[in-house]
């Protein structure tokens, strides 16, 4: 099991590095792989909701982290002409939920020869992902079998406001033969909030994620915040960072029994 974590957005040079500093001990103690995600701009969020530092200033400050940490790099990219620029810092470009069905994007992050992690959409079905598989290796032959194609399940739109998880879903993804990672933060997200900003309840992540884990996934997505509440982005959904050593620890112990995935 791989993690995936950090804070959701890139809000300053100083919570980033907290972040990366303590998640770096903390996987070295448990012996958990640590790819390290922040985003320079939350480009899919409310009207409202601040975005976060942009492009220049956050591969800045994920380089930064890079080299002062030695952690592989995970960010969002959300418009194809981004994708080289943000390869040359990050080791996996992500693909947000909302955008996987995008076909110029998928595939300018593919030509990047980085690992793309395609987010599922909310609003679609897990089967539906071999859309996204396919339009990336039109322009990259073989990306799936060699592991640079990986597929995150993140809940599905359920009325309004809600999301739920299918735990089926990663069975049917698994299917393609790619990395499957649960993302245990996004999924207890509530979208529709009447505030006008997106909602959450952070007490689910660890059920959801126990539950994941002993269907059986490769990695796990924890978006992380030493104070939470007064974060810029998903204040709501994100594990609070004193919290993640119990957390990790459950993880272990869950994935340690899983049979063969």
């Amino acid at each position: 099991m791989f993690l995936i974590a950090g804070p959701c957005a890139i809000e300053s040079r100083d919570c980033v590095l907290q972040t990366a500093e303590t998640l770096r001990r903390l996987c070295y103690d448990l012996g958990i792989t640590l790819y390290f995600k922040s985003s320079f701009d939350k480009a899919n969020r409310t009207s409202t909701s601040q975005r976060g530092v942009g492009l220049d200033e956050g591969l800045r400050i994920l380089q930064e982290v890079k080299e002062q940490y030695g952690l592989p790099i995970l960010t969002d990219v959300h418009e194809s002409w981004q994708c080289e620029p943000v390869a040359d810092v990050a080791d996996v470009l992500q693909i947000p939920a909302f955008l996987c069905r995008q076909t110029d994007l998928l595939q300018a992050a593919a030509q990047t020869g980085k690992i793309v992690n395609v987010k599922k959409g909310q609003f679609m079905a897990p089967w539906d992902m071999g859309g996204a598989i396919g339009k990336i290796e039109q322009v990259a032959p073989g990306a799936a079998k060699e592991g640079k194609i990986w597929l995150t399940e993140r809940g599905s739109s359920f009325g309004y406001g809600r999301l739920v998880v299918d735990m089926t879903a990663l069975v049917e993804m698994r299917r393609f033969g790619c990395p499957v990672i649960f993302d245990a933060t996004h999924a207890v997200q509530q979208p529709g909030s009447p505030q006008g900003i997106t909602g959450g309840n952070r007490d689910y992540v660890p059920a959801l994620m126990r539950a994941a884990l002993a269907v059986g996934v490769d990695g796990l997505f924890i978006e992380t915040h030493p104070n939470p509440e007064k974060a810029i982005s998903d204040a709501a959904n994100q594990v609070r960072l004193s919290d993640m050593k119990v957390l990790l620890q459950q993880a272990i112990e869950i994935d340690a029994l899983t049979p063969n995935r």
